[in-house]
């Protein structure tokens, strides 16, 4: 059973005041900001696989001799001669690259937009419910502001 300690403790926004209610929309800023950077990087990365995929199925028998530029880095290419139009190298990760058959390195990567697909569905659902937070707070704070604002009635 676990500890009192380990539950996370629901506060009720509506009896925070001003400051804490400031406090509380920069943590949530914080919050969506990086999630929706996190977002923006599996986008990035899904884009990434679906070109892997899209490469794969370029390579065709029929292009065996031909002269291709081999990327060495980013903005580093070289010419080189495609001889093997069967198979490709696959980065695999950590430095490791694996060679593989066009269809298992299209079924490879076409696993990695799927699984990245799955995290951008469930990170999607998270921002919103931030998103969600955010403006019942905002219009928390806008509510307290009125009412300071306002003459008190004796």
């Amino acid at each position: 059973m676990a500890s009192p300690a380990s539950q996370p403790q629901q506060i009720n926004v509506t009896d925070l005041d001003l400051p804490q209610l400031s406090d509380v929309k920069r943590q949530l800023e914080e919050e969506l900001n990086h999630l929706t950077n996190s977002f923006a990087q599996l986008k990035q990365a899904q884009a990434k696989f679906k070109a892997c995929i899209e490469n794969a199925s370029e390579i065709k028998p029929q292009n065996k001799g031909t002269t291709i530029l081999v990327p060495l880095t980013n903005s580093l290419y070289v010419p080189g001669r495609l001889n093997d139009t069967e198979n490709v190298i696959v980065d695999v990760g950590t430095g490791y690259y694996v060679k593989k058959s066009r269809a298992q390195a299209s079924k490879y990567y076409q696993t990695k937009v799927d699984y990245i697909r799955t995290n951008l569905d469930s990170l999607q659902e998270t921002i919103q419910k931030k998103q969600e937070n955010m403006t019942f707070l905002l219009n928390v704070m806008q509510a307290k502001i009125q009412a300071q604002s306002q003459p008190a009635k004796d």
